[in-house]
Formats: C-alpha cells, structure tokens, sequence
C-alpha cells in the first residue's frame, strides 16, 4: 500500500489509537502489512493475531526490533510502539484493505472462484494480465478472510489490477470476500464437491459460489465456465448490465440448441488438443467477441488437460484487459507453474518421475491428477505407475463413497499401486479391490510412515503422483522421492 498515516488507518479499522512518546497520528505506516514477524519491514504495520498455536502478541517486540512503525491488534503490548486497538483484527484488516482498494486509482478487481484449479488459474491469470501493467496476486493459496485483504494490501498506486482468489467454507462467505474487494470481473471456474461436509449439497457449493456473480456492478464481466452446468447457471444471477464471457473446451460455448441462451457478448474456448510426451499441451485459441472470431494456436507448458479449462478462464480475463487474442496465445505459451505442490514435475537421477500435487485434494481435482499422471504414463513404456494418495478432507457425509470412487478410479486407469494414506486408506483401497484391483494396495494409517516404506519399493524408471489434503502434508513424500538417493535403487524396475 501506499504508506498513509496511522491516524487514517485508525479511521478506516475502527481502532482506538495508542501513540508512542514522541509519535505523532500523522506518522506514516507502510508500505507492508506483516502478520508474521519474521517478514516485518522498516516502517510496516504488524497485525497481530490471537491463534491457537501462537499468538501474534508475543512478537510484538520482536517486530518492533525489525522495524515495525506500528501494531493493529487486540491490546498494548509495549507502550514504545504506536499500537491500533481492535476488538476483531480479522475484521480490521479486512477494512483497511477495502481503504487501499478504494483509493487505488488505476485498479480493476479480478475475483476467482471454483471448487478446483483456482490457485493454477489465478497463477495464469497474473501472468496474462502483467503484460498490461502492474498486476498483485496472492501468493500461493491466499482465498479466506485473511488471505484475500493481505493480498490487498501488496495494491499501490501503480497497481493496474488485484486478483481476488475467494474460497469458501459457507453461505456468505464470498459475499464478504467481494466487500473487501469489489470486483469488476468475476470468473467461475467449475462447482465440485469440496468442502461438502460444510455445505451439504453440490447445490449449496453452488449458490455460495454464485455469490461472486451476484456481486458484480452494472459495468462488470462474468466469466463463466460454459461446460460445468452449474456455472452456466450462475449467468441468471448477474444485475442488469452485467455482461457475459462464456469459457469453454472443445467446442464453441453457447451453440445452437444448447439449453443456455445463446447471450453472451465474448466467447473464448479451446479446440484441437494434443497432450505432448512431457505432459504440455497444444490446442487452438478461439475468440469471438461480436465482430468475428479469431483462432491463434498456443503451446501450454503446464502439467494436466485441466489446465486448459484455466488457460481459457485467464485468457478471457486477457481480453477484457485489452490484450489482442494473439497477444493472449503467445503470453499463455510462455506460462510456467507458479505455486507450489501443484503437478510439479520433478525427475530423480535414476529416471523416477513425480508429480507433486500434494498441495490439496477434493474429488474433482483427484480424478484430475490421476488422469494426467495415466496420461504422462503412456508416454512412458514399461513404466510402474504409483498412486500416493491421502484423505480428502470435509467431504461430510460423502466421505466414504467419494475416497472408494478413487480407489475405483486407480483401478480403471491401470495403476500398478495404490498407496492409500491417512483414514481412509481402507475405503481407498476397498474402492479399488470392487474394480478388479487385487494386488498392489497397501493402507497406511500414519503420513510420517509413508516415505521410510515406500521410498525402498520405487525402483529406476517408476511414474509416482502424489495427493491428498492439506493436512497430510504428503508433500514430504515427494520430496523424498525426488532427492538423489544416497544408494542406487533395486534396478528391477529398469526399462
């Protein structure tokens, strides 16, 4: 942000101002906003949150050591630095960022939603958008209340765009995220069954991410993903003025005699795929904007057939930006994996591959990585494919099914193992034993045992994709495998 001063930053968070000696409410406070200490910068604002494992107010000397001008936070913790007393710092922060937001002068606000691909799309949509000018994005997978307003606070004057990326857990949530930072642009990407647990019904996912479309000016843009049915559906919720971008994947969105009116003022969407032997993807750019439809081929370097459906959400975003449809096809060919733990291809010195896509798991984005590491397989003959894959959390009700459906699916695609890890490892394992898969499963309860196990069983030339939920931390097991190992592996599996 641009640094203002704290008496304005008080103004905007409601806060009960406690000025230093000798301090002065017309000090400025910024450019950074820290809630870690260990990332405070000279003249920073500390935010300090309670927490159930730390407490940010323990650090409060320490970023007063590295710099800090002041402190957002529920109490004076030392007297010698300018503190903001609050009785919500969530709520706060989220205050001060709609103050950045509205005074940045040049900003047009990209909110992203979806129950998958939101992280690697956004990652596309930022480098899309920084051929137009100055752009923020979060920094890995920053979608929640605290998340999406210290995003906010990267925005300058200079900034030219905010990606938004909006995750939700309930009802409202989004909406809240929008008043944060309102978007002039809102792009959904699909609606699947993560965090099923909290929502109860794929419909709820739904209206909860609809809310984003909802919350739209009259002079905003709806990106909608053509092919998801409900997404599609979410275009009845735009206010009057509100215009259409549809997104689609194989053929033109909005043909004659689909069920969607065919309404919309921009259409962008893929055809002609070709998977590459390293997992890359080429495919025709088709964009028809009213006047016409222009096609410019694209090379995507990036792991995955979803990623196409990403690359068309970012690309329509290009053009509403102002980037020519040809612009937009050779700035997606120069694209690479931004975030972590998401298909990151690695390859060991004896010829092992893995992917690491550890980051997190719902049902829709496991059968998406499956599906690529069996695609990135067939370009590898005599290959041993593995699955390590973990819990998928806050599925609810649904748990069980959808980690047997795994299971299922592992089995269909011809894996050579299953590695199920976590609880329910023995549904995962049971899902693939009903598709005619009885050998090469093994369950294991503990994520710490996972590595020391298979680590000795991977032999030169094996395919490994490794998922599951945040909380598993599976991560470490790719990053195993990846390592040099020390003593060269049983060479059984050599090609």
């Amino acid at each position: 942000m641009r640094p203002i001063s704290v008496e304005k930053v008080a103004a905007a968070t409601g806060a009960e101002l406690h000025l230093a000696a000798g301090a002065h409410g017309t000090d400025p406070v910024g450019p950074d906003v820290c809630r870690d200490s260990r990332e405070v910068t000279r003249g920073a604002l500390f935010v300090a949150f309670p927490g159930e494992k730390a407490d940010g107010h323990d650090y409060v000397p320490v970023a007063h050591r590295a710099g800090a001008a002041a402190v957002l936070g529920l109490r004076v913790v030392d007297p010698t630095i300018t503190t903001l007393v609050v009785d919500d710092p969530t709520a706060a922060l989220g205050r001060l960022a709609r103050l950045i937001v509205d005074n940045a002068p040049r900003l047009t606000v990209v909110g992203i939603t979806g129950s998958s691909g939101k992280t690697s799309t956004k990652d596309l949509m930022a480098h899309v958008l920084e051929s137009v000018g100055p752009t923020v994005s979060p920094v890995g997978s920053q979608n929640n209340e605290l998340g999406v307003p210290l995003t906010a606070t990267r925005v300058d004057d200079d900034t030219r765009f905010l990606i938004s990326e909006m995750g939700a857990r309930g009802a409202g949530h989004i909406s809240y995220l929008c008043e944060l930072t309102p978007p002039r642009i809102g792009v959904v990407l699909n609606v699947g069954s993560a965090h099923l647990g909290e929502f109860g019904s794929v419909d709820g996912i739904a209206g909860a991410k609809g809310e984003l479309i909802a919350a739209l000016p009259p002079d905003g843009w709806a990106v909608l993903n053509h092919d998801d049915p409900r997404v599609a559906a979410m275009a009845d919720r735009r206010a009057d003025g509100v215009r259409l971008a549809w997104t689609a994947v194989g053929a033109r969105p909005g043909a004659v005699g689909d069920d969607t009116p065919d309404q919309a003022d921009l259409r962008v969407w893929a055809t002609d795929l070709d998977t590459e032997a390293d997992g890359s993807h080429r495919f025709e750019l088709h964009v028809d904007d009213g006047d016409g439809t222009q096609s410019h081929p694209v090379h995507l370097h990036l792991i995955g057939r979803h990623q196409v459906a990403n690359a068309m959400s970012a690309a329509a975003v290009g053009i509403l930006a102002g980037l020519p449809p040809s612009v937009v096809a050779a700035v997606l060919g120069t694209a690479r994996p931004r975030s972590r733990w998401r298909m990151e291809v690695h390859t060991s010195g004896d010829d092992v591959l893995i992917l690491n896509d550890a980051y997190n798991a719902n049902p829709d984005s496991m059968a998406a990585a499956l599906d690529s590491t069996h695609e990135l397989a067939r370009h590898r003959p005599g290959t041993r494919v593995w699955a390590v894959l973990g819990d998928m959390l806050e599925l609810g009700d649904d748990t069980e099914r959808a980690h047997e459906e795994v299971g299922r699916q592992v089995a269909r695609l011809g894996f050579h193992q299953l590695v199920a890890v976590g609880q329910n490892a023995d549904a995962m394992c049971r899902g693939a034993l009903m598709a005619g898969k009885a050998e090469g499963l093994e369950a294991i309860a503990d994520p710490a045992d996972v590595a020391g196990w298979l680590t000795p069983r991977i032999r030169p030339g094996d395919t490994v994709v490794v998922k599951a939920s945040r909380g598993l931390a599976l991560e470490r097991v790719a990053e195993a495998l990846a390592t040099e190992p020390d003593t060269p592996r049983p060479n059984g599996g050599a090609r």
